[in-house]
């Protein structure tokens, strides 16, 4: 292919671990939650790739924004959609009625439903779709590498299993405590050997975990995603900020910040040193092998004491190509600091 529709603009990231010297020029159009949700990352693509301004948009930031007249317009040699997410799926019957009437060839990729099983496979389709199938390749087997470091060590200690408590998107709203049930990053904490406290206790992906359930049946362990940002309109107070440009005192004034709560601030893992942030985007990522070693460090400090989860990190950032993503992924509060 060389038009490629994105079904999120945010897949543009996998696009360049396998086009690093230019993976914005066969992007005939994509969602436009790639600058809305993430644009410290955005504007890093953006200085790499200044014709990242030009690429036209088919949507906004949900599937119900998407417009199929535009999608058809520019005449993609195929669309890449993702499995859920901000962008059309594989329920979006108007669009895919659409895109087949016109002989345009679909395929879906999942980094968000089951990360840790469909990564691998989704960035050796990628690499199909667009010719690049040895470095789709590589990249695959590397991530298996990685997640086999935790879950071969997981599989052989059986460890205890520490209770966590995930809070999503932390600073969207006051209150706490939105969370994840399954996929994405409690898919993540499960493989790590962690015990994900809204697992059992909510019927969908995601919903609210009780704060009161919270403070009786305290987690041993606290991770907060970061959807916070230095500047613009990601830059609310109370949001974790991580990501490219970041510095680490940064990254942990705001943890620091949205730990001091009413309610959060009186979590056991929070006073025992034990409250953790991690860039959201991660959930919906191929490099989410990263988020998912630090998670086991976390969990099981002793079992993992040999695991380099920022060697893991240095490696996949530096196969972008000339995109800068440097900047603090992951932070801790260690005892003495927390609120």
């Amino acid at each position: 292919a060389k038009k490629v529709l994105l079904g999120e603009g945010r897949f543009l990231v996998p696009l360049s671990l396998l086009m690093p010297e230019d993976p914005v020029s066969p992007v005939a159009g994509m969602m436009n939650e790639f600058q809305r949700f993430d644009p410290m990352t955005y504007e890093r693509y953006l200085a790499a790739f200044p014709a990242l301004a030009e690429v036209p948009v088919f949507g906004a930031t949900t599937e119900a924004s998407v417009s199929v007249e535009k999608a058809l317009m520019l005449a993609p040699d195929v669309a890449i959609f993702g499995t859920g997410g901000h962008g059309p799926s594989e329920q979006s019957q108007v669009l895919l009625s659409a895109l087949e009437a016109a002989g345009i060839p679909v395929v879906f990729i999942d980094f968000r439903n089951a990360p840790l099983a469909d990564t691998a496979d989704s960035m050796r389709i990628l690499g199909k779709v667009i010719g690049r199938e040895d470095k789709a390749e590589a990249f695959a087997q590397a991530y298996e590498a990685d997640i086999a470091k935790v879950t071969d060590a997981i599989a052989a200690a059986s460890p205890q299993r520490p209770s966590v408590l995930l809070e999503a998107r932390v600073g969207l709203g006051d209150a706490c405590c939105f969370s994840i049930a399954k996929g994405m990053f409690a898919d993540m904490i499960e493989a790590a050997g962690g015990d994900n406290i809204a697992s059992d206790l909510l019927p969908g992906v995601a919903g609210t975990v009780n704060l009161e359930y919270v403070l009786a049946n305290q987690p041993d362990i606290y991770i907060g995603t970061a959807i916070g940002a230095l500047a613009g309109d990601m830059a609310s107070p109370g949001r974790i900020v991580l990501g490219p440009g970041v510095s680490e005192e940064e990254a942990r004034d705001s943890l620091v910040e949205a730990l001091d709560r009413p309610g959060v601030s009186s979590f056991n893992a929070v006073n025992n040193g034990h409250a953790y942030g991690i860039w959201h985007h991660f959930y919906n990522s191929p490099f989410n092998a990263y988020a998912f070693q630090e998670m086991a460090v976390w969990l099981h400090p002793e079992l993992f004491a040999d695991l380099d989860p920022q060697a893991t990190l240095d490696r996949l950032l530096s196969e972008v190509g000339p995109v800068d993503l440097s900047g603090t992924y992951a932070i801790g509060v260690p005892a003495e600091t927390a609120p």
